[in-house]
């Protein structure tokens, strides 16, 4: 089939039904009407095969993965999901695999009303590059910059799972469904993100490991912090690789480095801790205290009994390993 041919069949009208969408795909540009009183938030991923995932990764599960990266930083913005464009670069016409991968693009859409509006297909080595854009409420957007010392440190979710799980995948290994999904099927926390504006002082997702991603906010917020590592949630899975990978003592490498967590990592004012139990409920998903933020620079990982860790890490660099 043509370019053309395959954006007719497979790509036009991805997502839910928007009434701010006025032109999609189809045209040379889209034309979005974005909401009085809010403002816009944009966002875009560049997934690489060999580089974000590996080059037999089930399409469907793709597809799915590709928007939801992208979504997960709109909901550490705390923006309500609307538009998505998609560059996607492929070797071949291969028209089912397109067909799986605009399913799971798809359903996630649908499930977050989000509407494709534009994009462009291609030839080449497999390539997908995803924009997002979001509404937020005037001057409510939340940004890395923010936290205050006496905040907490707060995460939701489990860490490590999908370090673990690409770690089986690299070995050869059995991989266990659960595992498997936190994966290639991250749920982006976009209900917790539109929760915590008004409430955190600083939100971050969480990409290329909790080391990392939170050095980003205490860097633009000016401020130190300290975590630790007993608190730090843990699927039954990575708590058993943490416990004895490591003769000497715990490996924290997979919660605290490993990435494609797509959590989000926030700081939050003491006089919203009572709060945290319902915002777990209301998003549906787990929210744990793990540290706090203090006057400083950097960030210090405390053992049990409350001395520095004397292990390393450091999170996903493109151009650094």
């Amino acid at each position: 089939m043509s370019e053309f041919d395959l954006i007719r069949k497979h790509l036009t009208g991805i997502g839910a039904r928007r009434d701010d969408v006025v032109v999609d795909l189809g045209d040379d540009c889209a034309v979005l009407r974005v909401p009085h009183g809010r403002e816009l938030a944009v966002s875009i991923d560049t997934l690489v095969a060999g580089v974000h995932f590996l080059p037999d990764c089930d399409a469907e599960s793709l597809g799915w993965k590709s928007l939801a990266v992208g979504l997960s930083d709109l909901a550490a913005t705390g923006a309500e999901p609307a538009w998505a464009t998609l560059a996607l670069t492929l070797p071949a016409a291969d028209e089912a695999w397109l067909a799986a991968f605009c399913r799971g693009f798809a359903e996630l859409a649908a499930a977050q009303d989000v509407r494709l509006v534009g994009g462009d297909l291609t030839r080449g080595p497999l390539t997908i590059s995803v924009q997002v854009h979001g509404f937020v409420p005037a001057g409510h957007a939340l940004r890395r910059a923010g936290a205050r010392p006496g905040d907490l440190v707060c995460v939701s979710g489990a860490l490590g799972d999908a370090g673990l799980a690409l770690r089986h995948l690299q070995r050869g290994e059995p991989l266990d469904d659960y595992l498997r999904r936190r994966l290639e099927r991250p749920v982006p926390r976009v209900e917790l993100g539109e929760l915590l504006r008004g409430l955190a002082s600083a939100a971050i997702d969480l990409s290329d490991g909790l080391v990392a991603d939170l050095g980003h906010i205490l860097a633009a917020s000016g401020c130190a912090a300290w975590v630790e590592l007993d608190r730090l949630p843990l699927a039954d899975q990575v708590a058993g690789v943490v416990a004895g990978q490591a003769a000497g003592g715990a490996d924290w490498g997979l919660p605290l480095a490993s990435g494609d967590d797509y959590e989000l990592c926030f700081t939050l004012p003491p006089e919203h801790a009572a709060e945290l139990s319902v915002l777990a409920a209301a998003a549906r998903c787990p929210i744990t205290r793990i540290g706090e933020v203090v006057p400083g620079s950097g960030l210090r990982l405390l053992t049990s009994d409350g001395h520095p860790w004397a292990g390393t890490v450091a999170g996903y660099d493109h151009f650094h390993g």
